[in-house]
C-alpha cells in the first residue's frame, strides 16, 4: 500500500470522526446526487497513471471483510444518509428509514417512490476492489472504502439493475442509460486512482473507449 493512500486513509478517518461528533444536523441540503467526479481530461491522465494488472484471486473475499452501511449520525448508517442525499423530498421516521421520497435512478432512467426499490451500489464493487488491491488492505481500510461518501463511490439505483452489474467492471457491464456511461467511467476512474487500485487490460480499454468520447 502506499505511503500516499495510507495518509489519505487517515485523513479519511479523521473527517469520518468529525461527521459522526457534528452529526448531520449541520450538513448542507441533500443536493439530490452522489460528489462529482473528475472531468473526463482529468480521468484520463488518472487512467494512464493506474497499474494495470491481471484480476488477482477472489480467494478469501467475503462482504463481511468490507463493514457496510455502518452508523453515521445517530440512528443513520451509510445507506440511510445516501438515499436522503439522492432523493428529494426525502421524509425519515424516528430510526432514519426513509419512508417516502422520489428517487431518479442515473444507470436506467427510472424514477422511484419506494426505498425498497432501490439499492445503493458500490460504483467500484467490493469483489472487484479485492481483486485490485483491497485484499491486501487492513478491515479498517476496507470500511472506509465502503462507506465512503466524500468519494463518487455510492450512489442510489434501481435495484435490479444494481444486481445485473453484481461485481462487473467496465469491460462487462455498463449502465443501460448511454447518457451516463461519462459519468460512471469518470467515477470509477476517480476512485480507483484515490485508493490506488488497479485495472485489467480490457476494463482499462473500456473506459479509454468512452473517456475518449466524453
Amino acid at each position: 500500500m502506499s505511503g500516499v493512500y495510507a495518509r489519505r486513509l487517515a485523513v479519511a478517518a479523521t473527517s469520518a470522526a468529525l461527521a459522526a461528533t457534528t452529526g448531520l444536523l449541520n450538513a448542507p441540503a441533500a443536493q439530490a446526487a452522489m460528489p462529482t467526479p473528475v472531468s473526463a481530461s482529468t480521468a484520463r491522465t488518472y487512467l494512464s497513471q493506474l497499474t494495470v494488472a491481471a484480476e488477482g484471486s477472489s480467494d478469501g473475499y467475503s462482504r463481511s471483510k468490507f463493514p457496510h452501511w455502518i452508523t453515521q449520525s445517530g440512528t443513520c448508517n451509510t445507506r440511510e444518509v445516501v438515499l436522503k442525499r439522492d432523493g428529494t423530498n426525502v421524509q425519515q421516521d424516528s430510526s432514519c428509514a426513509a419512508v417516502s421520497g422520489t428517487w431518479y435512478s442515473e444507470y436506467d432512467g427510472a424514477t422511484w417512490t419506494a426505498a425498497s426499490d432501490l439499492d445503493i451500489d458500490h460504483m467500484v464493487p467490493l469483489a472487484e476492489a479485492w481483486r485490485s488491491g483491497a485484499s491486501s488492505w487492513t478491515t479498517a481500510q476496507r470500511q472506509a472504502f465502503a462507506n465512503d461518501l466524500t468519494r463518487p463511490q455510492l450512489i442510489a439505483v434501481t435495484d435490479n439493475v444494481n444486481q445485473a452489474k453484481g461485481d462487473k467492471d467496465p469491460a462487462n457491464w455498463l449502465p443501460p442509460s448511454t447518457s451516463y456511461r461519462c459519468t460512471y467511467a469518470r467515477a470509477w476512474v476517480h476512485v480507483k486512482h484515490y485508493y490506488d487500485l488497479s485495472v485489467d487490460s480490457a476494463e482499462k480499454s473500456a473506459l479509454q473507449g468512452i473517456l475518449n468520447g466524453c
